[in-house]
């Protein structure tokens, strides 16, 4: 009887085990980092939402009291919804009748409103040439000046309170808007130069000189070229200046009185003026929310132009 020789089946190589098992590892780390982004990504959205109820609740509670009456705001009972209904406080915040030599919300709203439009049109101005000359040429004194502005903003502004108070007395503009505009100005200018350097010198000075190349002149190719991608910067600078005139209560208190008083100290002093030594809570609620409404309608407003890609998608293109 012949032996015929036999064939051995060759195992798996080493390799292909290899392989599988390194796969199989793989999807392993994956899935656990995977388990893990999510579960971060879970802890951050915990936290966004503590942070946002934690900042959007006092402006909760302002709008809610300010439909409520003011018998009820003083009671130890509160509600988180206005179970009495009203506007009345609206009515009074806005036709209360003020002392004689006191302002009321309709003078209050006019000064604010002057006083920082004036303060925005002038600050982006100084602030937009400030920047350009920073960012684009090379002059004498030029990190001296950007460190000055840097100190200045570390000081704080009650500390120059009564220096800025002789100044505007020995220049006999106490109690006016133009010398309330030049202390809000002087406050603003700093730290907008700061901000608006930054959006300057992140717009590559390439764009210009290609655009010169291509036949415009050195203005042409800033306003055509540069300047359109300047306008988030000016648009998130111009809300800082805005905001910051606007809420600024410590120097109009100072400088302000009688019927040319500040939105912000009007509103003081309609709790310091309340009839019978009681304040009616529910209309100084009334008066906060409409002293908010032109900051947040003018945020609507420009909050389009605050795109933060519009340099780098010219600059990839």
């Amino acid at each position: 009887m012949s032996t015929q020789p036999t064939v051995g089946i060759q195992p798996a190589t080493t390799d292909v085990v290899r392989e599988e098992a390194g796969m199989v590892e793989g999807a392993r780390r994956k899935s656990t980092r995977a388990k893990k982004r999510g579960l971060s990504g879970f802890l951050f959205k915990v936290i966004a939402l503590v942070v946002f109820f934690c900042s959007a609740f006092p402006v909760y509670w302002m709008v809610n009291l300010s439909f409520t009456p003011n018998r009820d705001i003083v009671t130890r009972d509160k509600s988180f919804f206005p179970t009495d209904f009203t506007l009345n406080n609206y009515v009074t915040a806005w036709t209360r009748e003020a002392r004689p030599g006191q302002s009321d919300f309709q003078n209050s709203l006019l000064t604010t409103t002057t006083v920082t439009l004036s303060v925005l049109f002038v600050t982006i101005l100084i602030a937009f040439a400030a920047s350009i000359a920073i960012a684009r040429f090379r002059f004498k004194g030029r990190y001296t000046f950007i460190l000055s502005i840097i100190i200045i903003q570390m000081i704080p502004g009650e500390a120059m309170m009564f220096t800025l108070y002789g100044m505007i007395d020995d220049w006999q503009l106490m109690n006016t808007m133009l010398g309330l505009g030049i202390v809000y100005t002087a406050s603003v200018v700093p730290f907008t130069v700061w901000m608006l350097r930054g959006f300057v010198t992140g717009v590559p000075a390439d764009l210009e000189e290609a655009a010169m190349i291509d036949g415009c002149t050195r203005t042409q190719a800033f306003w055509k070229v540069t300047f359109p991608l300047l306008a988030p910067g000016l648009v998130s600078t111009g809300i800082f200046a805005f905001i910051q005139a606007w809420n600024e209560f410590t120097m109009a208190l100072l400088l302000m009185s009688g019927k040319n008083l500040t939105l912000m100290p009007w509103l003081m002093s309609f709790t310091t003026s309340s009839v019978g030594g009681q304040v009616n809570w529910g209309a100084v609620m009334a008066g906060s929310v409409m002293i908010s409404i032109p900051v947040v309608i003018f945020f609507l407003i420009v909050q389009g132009r605050m795109t933060g890609g519009l340099v780098s998608g010219a600059v990839k293109g």
